[in-house]
C-alpha cells in the first residue's frame, strides 16, 4: 500500500505575525515549523503501517510506503526532513516562485496532481494548517481525486482494502468506513506524535527528497499564485491593545451589578 501524507511548513504558532504590503502573511521574518496538526497525520500513517506490517515496523520490509507531499518554498524542506526523521520513507516538495499567494483551490490542485502521479491508495491530512485555519483542503483533494472522504478522524484502522474511522460529534461517536482509495483527515486527539530519534534524524539525511517545479507536475503558472486566487486581503490592521476592564466595588450590591452588566450585553 502506498500512503501519502500532505503536510505544510507554517510560521511558528507562538511567533508575532504581521501582514506584508502585498496582503500576504510575512513568513520570512518568523521561524518556520512543521504544521503541528500535520504531525498527527504523519503519526497516524506510521501507526497504520506498523499495525499492518509483517515486521511490526514502518520502512523497508513493511510492504507499505509513506510519502510526505508539500507545496512551498525550498525552505519547506526543513519540515519534510522532520517528517523523514519520524520514519517516513520519502518526500516530495512542489516549489516554484509562481506558487506564492496560492489559495486553497490552487493548493489542492497542485497536491492532487502529485498524488495522482504517485498512484497512492490512501491520503492522510491534518484537519487544517495553523496559519490559515481553513480546514477545506482534505475535502478539495477528495473531490479532485474522486476518492472517498472520511474527515475529522479520532481513530483510524485498515482491514484489507477498507479504511475505518471513528469521530466525535455533538450527537456521539460516529463509526465510518470506505473502500480505498480514500482521503482521511485526522484530529489532534487521535495520537501523540513521536519525537524523531537520533537514528531517525541520521537516516533522514539519506532518504529521497525530490523537489519539483510546476512544469514538472504539468501545471500552468497562470492557474496558481495570487493572480489566480479567488480572494485576497485588501487591507489589514494590527489587533488593538486590550482595554481596561470594569472594576466593581461590592458594597452589598455586587450581585445586582453583575446581573446588570450581563443583561446590558444580552448575556442573560
Amino acid at each position: 500500500m502506498k500512503i501519502a501524507v500532505c503536510i505544510k511548513q507554517v510560521p511558528d504558532s507562538w511567533a508575532q505575525k504581521t501582514m506584508g504590503s502585498d496582503g500576504r502573511l510575512d513568513r520570512a521574518s518568523v521561524d518556520a515549523v512543521l504544521n503541528d496538526l500535520d504531525e498527527y497525520a504523519i503519526e497516524s500513517a506510521l501507526k497504520l503501517v506498523e499495525a499492518n506490517s509483517p515486521t511490526g515496523e514502518a520502512g523497508e520490509g513493511s510492504g507499505h510506503s509513506i510519502t510526505v507531499i508539500s507545496m512551498g518554498p525550498e525552505r519547506a524542506t526543513e519540515a519534510l526532513r522532520k517528517a523523514l526523521s519520524m520514519g517516513v520513507d520519502d518526500a516530495i516538495l512542489i516549489s516554484d516562485e509562481a506558487l506564492a499567494g496560492s489559495d486553497a483551490l490552487a493548493t489542492s490542485k497542485v497536491l492532487a496532481t502529485a498524488i495522482t502521479a504517485g498512484g497512492f491508495d490512501l491520503v492522510i491530512c491534518g484537519t487544517e494548517s495553523t496559519d490559515a485555519r481553513m480546514s477545506v483542503v482534505p475535502a478539495m483533494l477528495a473531490e479532485r481525486l474522486s476518492f472517498a472522504q472520511l474527515t475529522f478522524a479520532a481513530s483510524i484502522s485498515l482491514e484489507g482494502s477498507t479504511v475505518k474511522i471513528s469521530r466525535q460529534t455533538e450527537f456521539g461517536v460516529e463509526e465510518m468506513s470506505a473502500q480505498l482509495p480514500a482521503v482521511v483527515s485526522v484530529v489532534e486527539k487521535i495520537n501523540e506524535p513521536r519525537y524523531p530519534s537520533f537514528k531517525g534524524i541520521m537516516a533522514s539525511k539519506k532518504k529521497p527528497l525530490v523537489i519539483k517545479s510546476l512544469a514538472e507536475v504539468d501545471i500552468a503558472a497562470a492557474d496558481v499564485g495570487s493572480s489566480a486566487a479567488w480572494s485576497c486581503v485588501k487591507d489589514s490592521l494590527p489587533r488593538p491593545p486590550r482595554g481596561a476592564g470594569i472594576k466593581v466595588t461590592d458594597n452589598g450590591d455586587g450581585g445586582s451589578q453583575l446581573a446588570a452588566f450581563l443583561a446590558e450585553r444580552k448575556l442573560i
